[in-house]
């Protein structure tokens, strides 16, 4: 009987972890969103478009010896 309680134990565990898990998730995706759309909102108000490229900077040409 002791194996067959500390299973259940085990399993509501188990499952209250995964729902968190879940809840933590769908949290994340929802902050995701707003972000998105809040950007989006913002490249549309914005008259001159968004900054070009966020990569690094580089040189147009090679420096002269």
């Amino acid at each position: 009987m002791f194996e067959y309680e500390m299973h259940q134990i085990r399993t509501a565990d188990l499952i209250r972890e995964a729902r968190d898990h879940r809840l933590a998730q769908e949290v994340l995706r929802g902050r995701r969103a707003a972000r998105r759309a809040a950007r989006a909102a913002s490249a549309r108000q914005d008259p001159e478009g968004g900054a070009q490229g966020a990569g690094p900077r580089r040189r147009p040409s090679t420096r002269a010896a």
